[in-house]
């Protein structure tokens, strides 16, 4: 295992870690909710035991404040939710919605998404994974440093049952043309719009982020891509 996480300590990350400041509703949250719907990185995740059922799953890369997420969950009782997201106030917030809402159908890490994907998730177990507005990496010599590349498709191709989606979406133009160009050259996954994107679809819900880029005349970029 050792050996395992030297090498995910060599990886180019995809996101900067920051702690941020924790309100004491989100600590108390966190130290609630945490033993009841945190989850370990370093053991498999068997899906049936973790939810009590067989439903799908849609996983969560980056849910920011959770409030989408929560939403989400909130409105699809009959499908199970994974988030991941780095930043500790985020994953308080989420937490507390989870309480204060009684929402069953919520788990959460809290650490990278790729240890997450390659240690703790079965092969072909989830049916959608979901990337909304991750870091752009705007400067061309950060490019590298962006999520959606061919190995992280690779990983998610494993990750996928037959039929599972991938959705991303993003406010930056540079980057929705980097992720399609990656994603068309994927052999295993097919663009479901008719042309390049699609219209965001109810099931995403509208953030406060992008509303204020609504008004502000910001575009957002929709991609489904759905595996053979």
């Amino acid at each position: 295992m050792e050996n395992v996480k030297q090498g995910f300590r060599r990886q180019i990350r995809s996101f900067v870690s920051r702690e941020g400041r924790l309100t004491a509703g989100q600590e108390q949250a966190i130290k609630t909710g945490w033993p009841l719907f945190g989850l370990d990185k370093a053991s498999r995740l068997d899906m049936q035991q973790v939810f009590g059922n067989n439903n799908p799953v849609t996983l969560e890369i980056g849910f920011g404040n959770g409030a989408s997420l929560a939403e989400m969950a909130l409105e699809s009782p009959d499908r199970n939710f994974i988030g991941i997201e780095v930043h500790t106030p985020g994953v308080g917030h989420l937490l507390r919605l989870i309480l204060e809402n009684n929402i069953q159908n919520i788990r959460l890490f809290d650490c990278d998404a790729i240890e997450v994907l390659k240690l703790a998730i079965a092969d072909e177990s989830l049916d959608r994974v979901q990337l909304f507005f991750p870091d752009p990496w705007h400067k061309k010599r950060h490019h590298k440093r962006r999520i959606v590349q061919k190995s992280f498709l690779d990983t998610l191709n494993q990750k996928l049952a037959k039929g599972g989606c991938f959705h991303a979406a993003t406010d930056w133009e540079n980057y929705a043309e980097h992720m399609l160009e990656v994603l068309n050259d994927h052999p295993a996954l097919s663009n479901t719009a008719e042309e390049d994107y699609i219209p965001r679809p109810q099931s995403r819900p509208l953030t406060k982020f992008e509303k204020r880029g609504q008004r502000l005349g910001h575009g957002v970029w929709d991609l489904v891509f759905q595996k053979d």
